[in-house]
């Protein structure tokens, strides 16, 4: 029987690409209360969190909402782009014809947030994503590009995201002039107990769960091992419910549950003998603890 079927699911909510069941916790509000605030006094601001924690997903979300009319979007990674790459896009992004030296594009990408502002009243709200990667003449740079009439004006929003060593690196001497600018910072510090279990129940709600699916043990093993991060929440339950036979009588759903737990926090895979989990699914259990 297919798993989807056994528990009722209409999809699987803790697949990547399937349909998103979005669950807004308290910290995800917190994250858009934040992010309205920067909207609002125009500047730089600073979203970091460990790999998993949801920057992304919040950050997505947030800006999908924002008015097309009178903001214009513009995301860009600095773990993909060089850093002359990375002007080059931005000013492709702000709509204008890129020049291959670094200080003609300083002046077009300038020209062009002051054509938005100015011309179509529009605010450009840029977002570069994988931010831990900026290196210091990068992030001096971003001080002087976004400097107007000399340094009295705000015109844009350019968020940060990245991992929280971003923040170890603008607390460097150098960068104080930058770090002054910043006019909002918050840390996403993962999800408490109580937060993944509503977060569980609302994503097998999403999916029009209609059967009992986790022991109480087996539910609390997982949330311990993904200590609060949605990604590793939703990486072990789609584990769980697609490899684990339950009606195994050799093994409590509690006890191969925490094996896979394990075997993903850890270096050395913990082996789970073929006689537990059924030899066609095999496959699927090496693909979910690769990912």
């Amino acid at each position: 029987m297919d798993y989807t079927a056994r528990y009722g699911l209409e999809f699987n909510p803790f697949l990547k690409n399937s349909k998103e069941v979005l669950v807004e916790t308290q910290e995800y509000k917190e994250v858009l209360f934040r992010l309205d605030y920067l909207l609002t006094t125009k500047g730089f601001g600073l979203l970091t969190g460990s790999a998993g924690r949801g920057k992304t997903t919040a950050v997505r979300n947030w800006a999908s909402g924002l008015n097309t009319s009178l903001y214009k979007v513009m995301y860009s990674s600095l773990s993909t782009l060089t850093v002359n790459d990375f002007y080059r896009n931005l000013a492709t992004e702000l709509g204008a014809q890129p020049a291959f030296c670094k200080t003609d594009n300083f002046k077009i990408i300038q020209d062009e947030i002051n054509r938005l502002v100015l011309e179509k009243r529009q605010t450009p709200v840029i977002i570069i994503d994988e931010a831990n990667y900026i290196g210091n003449a990068v992030l001096n740079d971003l001080k002087m590009l976004f400097n107007f009439e000399m340094d009295s004006k705000d015109r844009a929003v350019v968020l940060l995201s990245g991992l929280p060593q971003l923040n170890s690196t603008l607390r460097l001497s150098i960068h104080e002039p930058f770090r002054q600018r910043i006019v909002m910072n918050y840390n996403l510090e993962g999800m408490t107990k109580a937060e993944g279990h509503s977060y569980v129940t609302a994503k097998l709600n999403g999916a029009g769960c209609t059967q009992t699916v986790f022991e109480e043990n087996a539910l609390e093993a997982i949330l311990n091992a993904a200590n609060g991060t949605p990604r590793m929440i939703n990486k072990l339950f789609r584990i769980y419910i697609t490899v684990i036979p339950h009606k195994n009588p050799k093994t409590s759903s509690a006890t191969v549950s925490h094996l896979i737990a394990l075997s993903l926090q850890s270096d050395t895979p913990v082996r789970i003998h073929s006689e537990y989990i059924p030899a066609v699914l095999h496959p699927v259990l090496f693909s979910c603890a690769a990912d």
